[in-house]
């Protein structure tokens, strides 16, 4: 049987693509069985510094496989295949030590959503469009709303929960859904320019900022001061700040930066 989703490493960065373009990359099952797999292997690679997602196809990702969200067994009514695989995905994308970014081939619908929100970027063609659509099927984006509502503006998320409707990639760049929308033909110069400037961080530094974008709003000014005076001194005496501090001073490229990698390899 096929992979559903294939991994490429190559130089530094692994890109991990959605293939089910028959029925627009829904989120089915196995596909999610196949994506949680090829997550796993990306973040345990120590020569894997960068995650790409991406899909096959016109589409990125249609949202859940409608035909799999039927009610469970008669002693667990409320079970759907789809809801019980789906959060351990975007919880491995949210808590990467990786960063994740999101390389958008298309239109993305409904869950499709909750794995670009959980993506630390998400860079998209301008022609296209997205849509949480759960209440015109009389459901609720409530799963993916944990990663969603900590992206969108709140006046935008309440506006395009409620009503369903489409709405274009600049829009979504505007309320935080996507980081850029660009003319399709720059996708992937820029998911490439994002991903070398992310390989010239430190992976420890990567995964530490990572945290404190999320963590840092969330304390008052006097713990954050004090924590983040620690944390930073912690950093500047540590094996990799001074590793990075000799490569400036020197004029090298610091010893965690990728060598080029022209055959990389793959695994589906």
């Amino acid at each position: 049987m096929n992979a559903l989703v294939h991994h490429e490493v190559r130089g530094g960065i692994a890109t991990l693509t959605l293939d089910s373009p028959g029925n627009r990359n829904a989120l089915s099952v196995r596909l999610l069985g196949d994506l949680e797999r090829a997550l796993d292997h990306a973040i345990g690679r120590e020569d894997v510094r960068v995650i790409v997602l991406t899909g096959a196809g016109p589409v990125f990702c249609s949202g859940a496989d409608l035909k799999e969200q039927a009610p469970g067994q008669k002693d667990r009514p409320h079970d759907a295949p789809v809801t019980a695989s789906f959060p351990e995905i975007m919880s491995l994308i949210w808590e990467s030590p990786k960063p994740v970014i999101c390389r958008l081939n298309g239109t993305a619908r409904a869950g499709g959503l909750g794995l670009v929100a959980a993506c630390d970027f998400a860079i998209a063609p301008d022609s296209a469009t997205f849509a949480f659509s759960e209440v015109r099927l009389g459901v609720v984006p409530a799963m993916i709303s944990v990663t969603v509502l900590r992206r969108l503006d709140p006046r935008a998320a309440a506006e395009y929960f409620l009503t369903g409707e489409v709405f274009g990639a600049a829009r979504a760049a505007e309320i935080g859904l996507l980081t850029r929308a660009v003319p399709a033909e720059e996708l992937d110069a820029t998911v490439a320019h994002y991903a070398d400037m992310l390989l010239r961080g430190g992976p420890e530094a990567l995964a530490i900022t990572k945290q404190l974008v999320r963590t840092v709003p969330g304390l008052s000014v006097d713990d954050g001061m004090r924590q983040m005076a620690e944390l930073s001194a912690q950093r500047f005496t540590s094996p990799e700040g001074q590793e990075g501090i000799r490569a400036f001073m020197e004029k090298r490229p610091a010893s965690w930066i990728p060598k080029a990698d022209p055959e990389g390899d793959q695994v589906s």
